[in-house]
């Protein structure tokens, strides 16, 4: 994913720099090409050697060491800079690069980069607190330098709040966003729906359907790699949400209806990948339906057609993109739902298809659009979620000639 990007980490005198060795292995996994700066106090949490053992580079300290790669090392290294990230980064690194101070390889090395600046500020809450700290990291952002908000939690001095550095898992997201993808989706608004709705029988029970919201939530993440303000409507979902997207959680076929209408006017692309119920219970009882003998029935009642609507009451520009679960007559039905619904892509699946049903990581998929069908080969549900991107784009490039 990472492959010919490079990252520099620089690690500040914290007891928070022993996890820098993870973020630096999660990189390197990932293909790229990774430094490492430490101050002098880093060393005393932890040694240089661990970060050299890992990433195959020298793990660089002293300005003037003359046991260098490149003839003028920190100026080098900071061409090369993909992004950097000081994590953690302590209140006197903060403050030196605040006023512009560089007296070590770090702070030279930061000073040179002109990539996207990270800074992980991770302190006693009250030393984080300390309004010197707080103007100085005002003047980092005025510079284009982007803060880190610490997490809240015990803190290695006993005490507890705000100053303890994220985990090296939410750091790495902070680096993917950056540079893991080509920003063609800079300036889009992308809202995408995930899930299933669950309609209430009674207070305990209620119909849904087996969606697990795997093809919406990677939809939401790619959209956001590649530079996206993406917005996520999803059901009840068993998995993380992706990191830097609006998540607005609902519960039912309405609450979803109300919560994409209330936005969909500002979406330059919709993706309706949710699995919303068709029906829901006419009436819902205020207590338990007990059991009894004999049969039951349930009267049901149509839900709101979200994507209809939205078909119907479109801007012009807008591109809207529907999904169709299908186990017989795919191409036809979703080809049907395409017209009726006045939408511009279908993305269509066979239930029956193995490695394209609910549940899994994988999705065999065919593009639906007014002029072609395009079948994708079985491939996981992140790569399916750039190939419908891809094609969204691709039609609308066409619509612009």
């Amino acid at each position: 994913m990472l492959k010919g990007k490079t990252v520099l980490l620089g690690v500040t005198g914290s007891i928070a720099a022993y996890k820098i060795a993870y973020l630096a292995s999660a990189l390197k996994k990932l293909h790229a090409q990774v430094h490492v700066l430490m101050t002098e106090n880093a060393t005393n949490f932890i040694n240089p050697i661990t970060f050299e053992s890992l990433t195959g580079n020298k793990c660089l300290v002293d300005t003037f060491d003359r046991n260098f790669q490149f003839q003028v090392e920190h100026v080098s290294i900071a061409k090369q800079a993909d992004v950097v990230m000081i994590a953690p980064a302590s209140a006197n690194v903060i403050g030196k690069l605040a006023h512009g101070i560089a007296d070590d390889m770090l702070t030279t090395t930061v000073m040179a980069c002109k990539c996207k600046k990270y800074i992980s500020p991770a302190m006693n809450t009250n030393m984080y607190e300390n309004p010197i700290l707080q103007d100085n990291l005002k003047i980092l952002r005025r510079y284009d330098y982007e803060v880190i908000d610490p997490a809240v939690g015990y803190l290695a001095c006993g005490d507890t709040g705000a100053g303890k550095m994220p985990e090296p898992e939410i750091l790495l997201q902070y680096i993917l966003k950056e540079i893991a993808c080509e920003k063609d989706l800079k300036g889009k608004k992308v809202l995408v729906t995930a899930g299933p709705t669950q309609e209430a029988i009674d207070p305990v029970r209620y119909i849904t359907n087996h969606s697990s919201g795997k093809m919406g939530y990677a939809l939401a993440r790619a959209a956001m790699l590649r530079g996206a303000e993406v917005t996520l409507v999803s059901g009840p979902c068993a998995i993380a949400a992706p990191p830097f997207v609006k998540m607005i959680p609902v519960v039912t076929a309405r609450d979803m209806f109300e919560a994409v209408t209330s936005v969909s006017e500002e979406q330059d692309i919709i993706i309706k990948a949710a699995a919303v119920a068709d029906y829901r219970p006419l009436h819902v009882a205020d207590e338990k339906v007990k059991k009894q003998d004999g049969e039951m029935s349930i009267e049901l009642e149509r839900t709101d057609d979200i994507l209809k609507y939205l078909g119907e009451h479109r801007h012009p520009g807008q591109f809207l993109c529907g999904f169709s679960m299908e186990t017989q007559n795919m191409i036809g039905n979703s080809r049907a739902k395409l017209e009726k619904k006045h939408l511009d892509m279908v993305a269509a699946n066979n239930l029956k298809e193995a490695g394209a049903g609910f549940q899994g990581d994988t999705n065999i998929l065919t593009l639906i659009t007014q002029n072609e069908d395009v079948s994708l080969q079985l491939m996981s549900k992140e790569d399916a979620a750039n190939a419908i991107l891809d094609k969204i784009l691709s039609v609308c490039k066409e619509r612009e000639v």
